[in-house]
């Protein structure tokens, strides 16, 4: 029987090598390559074509949802499921968007990992059920989006993300390959949806954002050195 091939993409080795572990020990399943950038995960398309990409939402060359957006735009037959400790209400409509089948955060048993991988092989879109009866509350009863970083759109949250980091706007301009004034702009918007009276009130928050996120990320590495099968 022909084994379905996955790509991993994450720039946490241990993590790499915990999904790792966990597929190559069911048979419809084998890992092609895994991989720590963006960058790299370009190339291993490109070689390897795998049947599904797991991407991490932050790498150390791009977001995530930019890599999405560019598997998506050469290769719409390799399906791209989502696998980031980020809270799904902030990114995973967005990873729809950008053409991803599904999105499962890293603290959830391998079992659940696995059971989404074959889901999504089959062409299902995977969600949580609290982010799925959101969609659904959307879509039927027209409920307006949450205010807060849920109201960014995906490029917006990715400078968003980068200035909590630390980045200033000329090296988010290189970073993403725009002009500074591009980056400025979506800054301004940023500020405005998120009710804050200056860049420097947005630097502040999103640090504090970011800080909260990195502190979850670590406590998750520590759970997941190999994903649960409970």
């Amino acid at each position: 029987m022909a084994m379905s091939k996955i790509l991993i993409v994450d720039d946490h080795p241990v993590m790499r090598r915990g999904i790792r572990e966990l597929i190559e020990d069911v048979s419809d399943l084998e890992v092609c390559a895994d991989v720590g950038t963006a960058s790299d995960a370009l190339s291993a398309v490109r070689e390897f074509h795998p049947d599904v990409a797991l991407l991490d939402m932050s790498l150390p060359d791009g977001s995530g949802l930019e890599l999405v957006k560019r598997i998506h735009a050469c290769h719409s037959d390799i399906r791209v499921l989502i696998v980031s400790i980020h809270d799904d209400e902030l990114f995973a409509e967005r990873a729809l968007r950008a053409g991803a089948l599904g999105y499962i955060n890293k603290s959830r048993p391998g079992k659940e990992l696995l059971e989404a991988i074959r889901r999504v092989l089959g062409g299902e879109i995977v969600l949580s059920p609290t982010m799925t009866q959101r969609l659904i509350g959307r879509a039927v009863g027209g409920a307006p989006t949450a205010g807060g970083t849920e109201s960014l759109s995906g490029r917006e949250m990715e400078i968003f993300e980068l200035i909590g980091t630390g980045l200033g706007v000329r090296d988010i301009a290189d970073r993403l390959g725009v002009s500074p004034k591009t980056v400025e702009t979506h800054r301004d918007h940023i500020r405005t949806k998120l009710n804050l009276d200056s860049a420097a009130e947005l630097a502040r928050y999103a640090a504090l954002w970011w800080s909260r996120q990195s502190q979850r990320r670590d406590e998750s590495d520590g759970d997941v050195a190999r994903p649960s099968r409970r």
